[in-house]
């Protein structure tokens, strides 16, 4: 069967792909997740919070103690830029473009422009196939607006962009006030991909000992209807690729994205919940529901259920929305 899928440029040999996770952390299981049949991996985030912290940490352990003396201060060397942070995340974008024949891509979530330059260029030279760029702010200034927000993440975009030549796909949340006119001004900005969508995971209370708690919870099935409606939407409307992520939990999970229009299907907490071995397991699913439709590749499915051929979208929604409120069908509790 031919699953032969492209991705803003890279040619995979299906359309899964093992995102960012701890799982993606560690070469063992990044071969893992190769032999059991991923497509490409996406390696953990390198967050601009880590650098800061690691050099902080170096000057306090380092420099510090020499300023007692003036002929101490030659004694440790100036803390580079790049950090002990950066060095390691780049020595295991290598290692794992060293072991691994699918494509590695890098990601990187930053806060300040230098900062997404200038690693975005590092991780380039470091050999990594394409780079995914976490965009999803979550502003605390109550005076900025939304439009504000809107051009810093594309001009965030526009400085990768104009810094490294590999593909750069930029992973979003659902809280733009305008997602569609969004998705068109990164694509017109340079991306290459979208990846529809970064989880928020907020904060809860602990009402006992009124902490607030930061537990992460792994996504279920349910989650998908968001990013399943936009792609829906934005197939064929935009240029960029688009990969759908979160609530992929089983083979028809995967099938209602391509169905949607999605061109690679992500996965984390599936292979979290279960190991890399079940990438096998969602890959062969996806192959069974294709054969007993009896197509042999994803091309008569991606996208066939898409919004592309509506003449107004969200009429149909509106119409939709009033029809299920009318006469609902309560689905159970995930």
């Amino acid at each position: 069967m031919n699953l032969l899928t492209h991705y803003m440029g890279l040619r995979l040999r299906n359309p899964l792909i093992a995102s960012a996770s701890p799982l993606t952390s560690e070469l063992a299981t990044l071969r893992a997740l190769e032999d059991h049949g991923a497509a490409a991996v996406v390696l953990p985030s390198l967050f601009e919070e880590q650098l800061r912290r690691e050099r902080m940490e170096y000057e306090r352990a380092h420099q510090l103690p020499a300023t007692g003396c003036p002929e101490a201060q030659t004694y440790f060397p100036v803390h580079s830029e790049s950090g002990d942070g950066a060095q390691s995340y780049l020595r295991a974008v290598q290692r794992a473009k060293e072991v691994l024949d699918i494509p590695v891509i890098a990601s990187l979530n930053c806060l300040s422009p230098e900062c997404w330059q200038e690693y975005a260029r590092q991780i380039e030279v470091a050999g990594a196939d394409a780079l995914e760029l976490s965009l999803s702010p979550t502003p605390g200034d109550l005076a900025r607006t939304g439009r504000e927000v809107e051009q810093s993440c594309v001009r965030v975009l526009a400085a990768v962009r104009s810094a490294v030549r590999i593909p750069v796909a930029v992973k979003i949340g659902p809280y733009f006030s305008s997602l569609g006119a969004m998705a068109q001004d990164l694509c017109t900005a340079g991306a290459d991909a979208l990846v529809l969508f970064d989880r928020f995971c907020p904060p809860d209370i602990d009402i006992r000992t009124l902490h607030r708690s930061f537990e992460l919870e792994l996504s279920t099935a349910w989650e998908a209807r968001q990013p399943l409606l936009w792609i829906a939407r934005l197939h064929g409307r935009i240029s960029a690729a688009l990969a759908a992520s979160t609530g992929v939990q089983s083979a028809d999970d995967v099938y209602k994205y391509l169905l949607a229009g999605a061109d690679t299907v992500m996965t984390t907490s599936a292979l979290l919940r279960h190991g890399p071995p079940y990438m096998r397991e969602l890959l062969a699913g996806l192959e069974a529901l294709l054969a007993a439709r009896g197509l042999d590749s994803l091309e008569p499915i991606r996208g066939c259920m898409s919004q592309k051929q509506l003449d107004d979208p969200d009429e149909r929604a509106r119409a939709n929305y009033v029809r299920m409120l009318q006469a609902p069908h309560i689905a159970p509790s995930p």
